[in-house]
């Protein structure tokens, strides 16, 4: 009824007799202002003390009154000359109570409610509430709720407030029934709907959350069919209509798009035109398109890019290239012009860094390709990006090139990174599965301080072995990337107590060295050094008879000196968790005159990525290990031997127990062969990096199904037979028909602590005399 009161009031104010004359105000009064303060309502009208007013001056100042919203009636009076306004007070705002939402949350509701003007304290305006249902009633229809609906109650409280309750029953989402495609001739309706984001219900969609509509994702699978036929000459391709219909009952959608192919077109010729900056026959060359081959609006697009890059290396930044289609209709052919237009050569200002806030600036800067002064280099630029992703020390690195304003030839160059912890990689303080628990402390920094430099300082006491080390690297020991680094450690290990069964004995180790690496190009670098190490060992409870041979015929204590080389190439585009690109690294280490024990070691480690989707890279790997004595000996000391299986090596098989195994002791010919190792070390495997469901970042995590193979062997084995009369597998000759292989599903996770690896591996051919682990697990490894 008072939504009738203005208009009523404004025919009483404008009927003949209702001011008799104009008159000239002496004062003013207000009645009935409560929270509302008088100067609110002297600020809004428009009359003042002395005007003089009729009957429409009047009428504009109720109205105006009216506008400002804090009143429900405005009644203008006279008493003789004094101006006499009543006022009704709109009620405020006591309290808002939401109930039934949980699609939107309550924060984000009350934060729409208060921009809106409906928070507590403020005046309450039914057409403001009635506003808000009708936007949330919107929104729940565009997340596809179209059965969803919002209930609102004005509660009256004393003292002119009103309590508000909001009710929302949200509905279930409309899940999609059919997609259908109408006009198609070329292509089949099962093919395109496959490209479709939107899918209809099926057994899988409760995971996927695929069916159920939304109008932003139809308009993205409308743009992705268009680009379909675009891709393969139908240059015309149009889609005529869209029909989204819903059931009665509002939980089922059927879509229907109306398409119209048109006719394919193939390439006539190919021009270039412009200032092309660089020589013709060059930018030829990054053509991707040619006559007679079938149109593709993509391949048109990645040629424009390729020319523009190409441009950009040359510190023309802002290039525009344009590929322009002419169509022919009479022989169904399209003629594309290439419009190059270089602009101004752009020069770098300003290299900034954000984001680092534990890793110093020079610790960025040294990484940078692009220099400040030089022209802006768009290779150079990316490569910079990709070795400080390749640092390991950042989840994330984003760049953007800005223009310098007031200056058309200058730019600056933004890296913007997010770091991650850096000293994860080499852990060790926690659990791990073959060794027990690890007790102690260390420090293991990439990063140390946000140096740049790797330092790692560990005490550590596990159930089989006891260690001291430090170890420092600094990468840029000169400005031109020369390395230096070096090491001490003591350890003392007892086989005896490892619990994966290695054939037991002790030996006390100390040493250090030293290592020099230089960078042979972006991302090859050499490195040279020497070490010392001293060992001493002793035979455990029952000492297998190759360990007693080898100390009767060397003794017991050794002392050798170590020429080390390697040479090792990255292209990975990250430190940790890399999906693109390949490392490898091939390391030489060879006892030299003074030592004890002459022999040497030989090791090649590599990965590969290959991407297959923009969410599925498949990795391989293999890690090769050969060594060989000389001199007086052939053979390598046993303590040096490789080993094989468990994470890092051939999952689904307990860590370090694959290859060949021993012979009995003397004193307890009943004794289990055990795990003896040998000089030659084959294992590789490949692996299909997917996206872990249900996880939002994915920078932190890697899941991977993996096929693992490998074996170890030792060419010189004195014994060829197990107890139980089969073969010893890896003792001779290298047989390829020896190698074991597992299948599985992997995970690894960083954390603060460092990487946690998990693996579920299924061996495929274990023989009787394998040991095998379908769950492992380590703390301070990655795979």
């Amino acid at each position: 009824m008072k939504r009738y009161l203005l208009p009523a009031l404004l025919l009483i104010l404008m009927a003949p007799g209702a001011f008799a004359d104009a008159f000239q105000i002496s004062d003013i009064r207000v009645n009935g202002l409560q929270r509302v303060s008088a100067g609110s309502v002297f600020g809004a009208l428009p009359l003042n003390i002395g005007d003089q007013v009729d009957d429409q001056e009047l009428v504009e100042a109720t109205r105006a009154l009216f506008r400002i919203g804090f009143f429900e009636d405005v009644q203008l009076g006279r008493d003789g000359d004094v101006l006499i306004i009543s006022v009704v007070e709109r009620p405020s705002i006591s309290s808002i109570e939401l109930e039934g939402n949980k699609a939107i949350k309550s924060e984000d509701l009350l934060k729409g409610l208060s921009a809106a003007g409906l928070s507590e304290g403020e005046i309450f305006q039914r057409a403001t509430l009635e506003g808000v249902r009708n936007e949330l009633l919107r929104q729940y229809v565009s997340q596809g709720r179209y059965s969803a609906d919002i209930e609102t109650q004005v509660i009256p409280e004393p003292r002119n407030r009103v309590a508000l309750k909001i009710v929302v029953d949200e509905g279930s989402i409309a899940s999609i029934a059919h997609i259908n495609v109408v006009g198609n001739t070329v292509y089949d309706n099962e093919e395109l709907v496959n490209l479709f984001e939107l899918k209809t219900s099926g057994w899988l969609s409760f995971l996927r959350n695929d069916d159920k509509y939304s109008r932003e994702k139809l308009a993205g699978d409308l743009e992705r069919l268009r680009s379909y036929y675009l891709d393969r000459g139908y240059i015309n391709m149009a889609v005529s209509s869209t029909q989204v219909s819903i059931t009665p009952d509002k939980k089922h959608v059927y879509v229907t798009v109306n398409i119209n192919e048109g006719d394919r077109y193939t390439i006539r010729d190919v021009r270039l035109s412009g200032d092309l900056v660089v020589g013709e026959a060059e930018i030829k060359r990054l053509m991707l398109i040619e006559p007679n081959q079938v149109f593709s609006r993509q391949v048109v697009t990645s040629t424009s890019d390729l020319i523009s890059r190409r441009l950009g290396n040359e510190g023309y930044t802002f290039a525009n290239v344009n590929g322009i289609p002419e169509i022919h209709e009479d022989d169904k052919t399209v003629s594309v012009t290439f419009y190059v237009d270089p602009g101004n050569r752009a020069y770098v200002n300003r290299i900034n860094f954000r984001g680092n806030t534990k890793t110093d600036d020079q610790v960025l800067r040294r990484e940078m390709r692009q220099m400040e002064a030089g022209w802006a280099s768009t290779y150079l630029i990316d490569e910079s990006k990709t070795r400080l992703e390749r640092l390991g020390y950042f989840k994330e690195v984003n760049v953007e090139t800005v223009p310098v304003p007031g200056a058309e030839d200058m730019v600056d160059v933004n890296y913007t990174v997010e770091e991650q912890p850096s000293g994860s990689v080499t852990a060790s303080l926690g659990f791990s599965q073959s060794s027990g628990i690890i007790l102690g402390g260390s420090i293991s920094q990439n990063n140390f301080f946000g140096t740049g430099n790797r330092v790692s300082v560990g005490a550590n006491r596990s159930e089989y072995q006891t260690s001291l080390s430090y170890g420092f690297l600094n990468p840029y020991f000169t400005v031109d990337g020369i390395s230096l680094g070096y090491n001490a450690f003591y350890r003392t290990t007892d086989y005896d107590e490892l619990n994966v069964d290695i054939s037991s004995y002790a030996v006390d180790s100390f040493g250090g060295g030293f290592n020099f690496g230089y960078p042979i190009s972006d991302n090859s670098r050499v490195s040279f050094g020497l070490s010392a190490q001293q060992d001493s060992l002793k035979t455990g409870t029952y000492t297998v008879q190759e360990i007693v041979n080898f100390l009767d015929k060397e003794g017991d204590s050794f002392t050798n000196f170590f020429f080390n080389s390697s040479w090792s190439q990255n292209t990975l585009n990250r430190g940790v968790f890399p999906d693109r690109g390949y490392s490898q690294n091939l390391g030489f280490d060879i006892s030299i005159p003074g030592s004890d024990l002459s022999f040497y070691k030989l090791d090649y480690r590599a990965q590969r990525f290959f991407a297959m989707t923009d969410d599925l890279t498949l990795r391989f790997h293999t890690d090769l290990g050969f060594g060989k004595g000389f001199g007086s000996t052939d053979q390598m000391p046993f303590y040096e031997h490789y080993y094989a299986g468990g994470i890092g090596s051939v999952r689904g098989y307990k860590d370090s127990t694959l290859g060949p195994k021993s012979t009995p002791a003397t004193a307890d010919p009943d004794q289990d062969q055990l795990p003896f190792g040998g000089n030659i070390k084959l294992t590789g495997g490949a692996e299909l990096i997917f996206p872990a469901p249900f996880v939002k970042d994915q920078r932190s995590l890697r899941t991977v199904l993996f096929l693992d193979v490998g074996n170890v062997y030792d060419t010189y084995c004195s014994n060829s037979v197990l107890n139980n009369g089969s073969d010893n597998p890896g003792c001779g000759d290298v047989e390829l028909a020896d190698m074991r292989y597992s299948a599985g599903i992997g995970l690894s996770w960083l954390t603060a602590l460092g990487p946690l690896g998990f693996s579920l591996g299924m061996p495929l051919n274990s023989q009787s005399e394998d040991d095998t682990q379908v769950f492992q697990f380590t703390l301070g490894q990655t795979f």
